[in-house]
């Protein structure tokens, strides 16, 4: 069985996401996410749709779940940041999906919870 970082690293390391549901959020169909991991270290940058650029850090914290915080600056030219928690899965089809929980910390209020499926082919 392998650890919980190497699952995780494993389904996050070099891969692209696109957003599944974010009602709630900023981030739409046209915001793709690069993620990158060392060390159960998460890194990631985020553009499209409403970002001009975006930027996360995080951590692995267990099997398949994972903690982050991003920052991002709008296209209106805001600059914004918040948490998450969330959850790594794989769909029917064999993609990594990503599930959060999110908050504002800076430049907006409120919060909810999004959903990301990965980019193949």
């Amino acid at each position: 069985m392998q650890n919980p970082p190497a699952t995780v690293h494993a389904r996050l390391h070099n891969r692209r996401f696109v957003v599944a549901n974010n009602a709630q959020g900023l981030s739409g169909t046209g915001t793709v996410f690069h993620y990158q991991i060392e060390d159960g270290v998460i890194s990631s940058t985020y553009q499209g749709g409403r970002i001009r650029l975006g930027t996360q850090v995080g951590r692995v914290t267990g099997p398949d779940t994972i903690e982050l915080l991003y920052q991002c600056v709008t296209l209106d030219g805001e600059l914004l940041a918040g948490w998450s928690r969330g959850t790594v899965g794989v769909d029917h089809a064999g993609r990594t999906t990503l599930s959060f929980v999110w908050g504002w910390l800076s430049g907006a209020t409120g919060g909810g919870e999004s959903s990301y499926i990965e980019i193949t082919g």
